[in-house]
């Protein structure tokens, strides 16, 4: 899995896709440090005990680097930058039933925005699955000879 690179400077505009979520009722927002232990184990039981931890790293962080998708306080997704890597986005992760509603497109843009309030140029996604889903979504681009990139001697588990 290959990773991929985003122009900051060029992030389409956002105002469309935050209100289609908006609309359906859902609460984009930063998590809050005492919602750590929530979203952890949300993203355990949902996805995988490594995006597990590198949440809890989002969380350690000031502020938190992970957004969440909520409707009536109950977690729909989350996305996290700077946990791997520096200026890297991801894990992030849709609940199956609010797959294709847009919130994993609006957590990637609130994402990429607080790489670029940081003052990054470039985003990094890494190890990425869904390549048309980025490259349609934010115009990313796949960056040649990046597999397995930083995920490599991955232990087990």
């Amino acid at each position: 899995m290959i990773d991929m690179l985003v122009r900051l400077y060029e992030l389409p505009d956002t105002q469309d896709v935050y209100r289609r979520v908006e609309n359906q009722g859902v609460i984009l927002r930063r998590a809050r440090a005492y919602e750590r232990h929530l979203v952890a184990a949300w993203a355990a039981e949902h996805f995988s005990p490594k995006w597990e931890s590198e949440v809890k790293v989002a969380f350690s962080r000031q502020p938190v680097t992970c957004f969440l998708a909520t409707r009536d306080q109950e977690i729909l997704g989350f996305a996290c930058y700077e946990t791997t890597a520096r200026g890297f986005y991801g894990p992030t992760g849709v609940s199956e039933a609010a797959r294709g509603t847009g919130i994993g497109k609006a957590l990637l843009f609130k994402s990429m925005e607080s790489l670029k309030d940081l003052g990054y140029v470039y985003g990094m996604i890494g190890g990425v699955g869904p390549e048309e889903f980025y490259a349609k979504a934010i115009g990313a681009v796949g960056i040649p000879g990046s597999d397995p990139g930083i995920y490599r001697d991955i232990l087990p588990g």
